[in-house]
């Protein structure tokens, strides 16, 4: 019996990348993305001659921006802001308020104009140090915010912006604040309350050990105390040492600032004898411990202080007449340096 020969198949290897370009192929994707990337980066908004007004409310974030600039047509996709807030090498601060974006203008540009200063709402700018009269007269100057606070009483506004306190002072958070146009004047005080209350808050969770201070609100007296003492950052934690340790040892604080607070309106920018020896309840020469409330606005760093100071055996410090403190362990120590620096 004849068997009928076999047509034999034709295989072709099918060749698989080499394990080199599989290694590659990433990188060549990333590269991609990457020039895809920049040219949007380098390529102009398409804006008016008259520019396009944007407005970030408070609290918006970059998804949210980078939606409104593809609603306006402004860029063709919002995943090419985003991608670039990832590739870029810190964290951008996103500025809330109403900007007047002109031409010629890149996206990388648009981000970095995003992080400044809005157009027609100048920030709200509180020094550390500052009193509460102050920020209630700078709000009050504000043509871009709705006025309510000259119809309040302190307690009333207290009231409205939620505060548990009697007394203002240092209970809103120095720094500087974007506005809104149109923005109402009590609830710029509820933002800056909430936030001293939220830095007080964190700073005392983290509070050193042995500390003499019955509540956060006596480590903010101290706060604001140390803040009128000192504009020098790494001098902060050497004063509240030093009136830690007066505390312990039940001397009384004798701050001039809390003195000249006490005088209010009556003074007069000199510290005379009968200012010390006049009994007020914020005249430390004359009363133990604290006084009632703070004196000012006291920033983070002083808060901290407050809740950390140095360790040492200093007991008085006096001003050397360029901005910094002599430290001393005695009185005769004191004595002799203020012979020698003030007098």
């Amino acid at each position: 019996m004849s068997r009928r020969p076999r047509h034999s198949r034709v295989v072709f290897p099918v060749r698989k990348p080499s394990s080199r370009w599989r290694r590659r192929l990433p990188w060549l994707l990333l590269l991609l993305v990457v020039v895809v990337l920049y040219r949007s980066l380098l390529q102009s908004l398409v804006l008016p001659p008259e520019g396009v007004r944007l407005k970030v409310p408070r609290g918006s974030s970059w998804s949210f921006v980078a939606g409104q600039l593809a609603d306006k047509d402004l860029i063709v996709h919002g995943i090419s802001l985003r991608l670039w807030l990832m590739l870029r090498p810190g964290d951008e601060v996103l500025r809330s308020g109403t900007f007047i974006l002109r031409p010629p203008m890149t996206l990388d540009q648009l981000v970095r104009r995003l992080a400044e200063a809005p157009d027609g709402t100048p920030p709200l700018v509180l020094l550390e140090g500052m009193r509460y009269r102050d920020l209630a007269a700078m709000l009050g100057e504000r043509k871009d915010v709705r006025q309510e606070l000259p119809t309040l009483s302190v307690t009333d506004m207290l009231a409205a912006v939620g505060a548990e306190e009697t007394h203002p002072e240092g209970l809103f958070a120095p720094d500087t604040y974007d506005i809104e146009e149109g923005e109402r004047d009590i609830d710029i005080l509820r933002s800056l309350y909430l936030r001293q209350k939220r830095i007080l808050a964190e700073e005392w969770a983290g509070r050193a050990s042995g500390l003499p201070y019955k509540s956060p609100y006596e480590a903010l007296i101290m706060a604001s105390i140390i803040e009128k003492e000192t504009g020098s950052a790494d001098e902060r934690a050497q004063i509240a040492g030093v009136f830690i340790r007066r505390l312990d040892k039940g001397m009384r604080l004798q701050t001039d600032p809390t003195v000249i607070y006490g005088q209010g309106e009556n003074y007069r920018g000199d510290i005379t004898r009968a200012h010390l020896r006049q009994m007020t309840p914020y005249n430390t020469y004359r009363i133990d411990g604290l006084p009632p409330t703070p004196i000012a606005m006291p920033g983070r760093a002083s808060i901290h202080a407050a809740l950390h100071p140095a360790e040492g055996d200093a007991l008085f410090f006096v001003a050397d007449g360029r901005g910094r403190h002599i430290f001393s362990a005695t009185l005769d120590e004191h004595n002799r340096a203020v012979n020698r620096y003030q007098r």
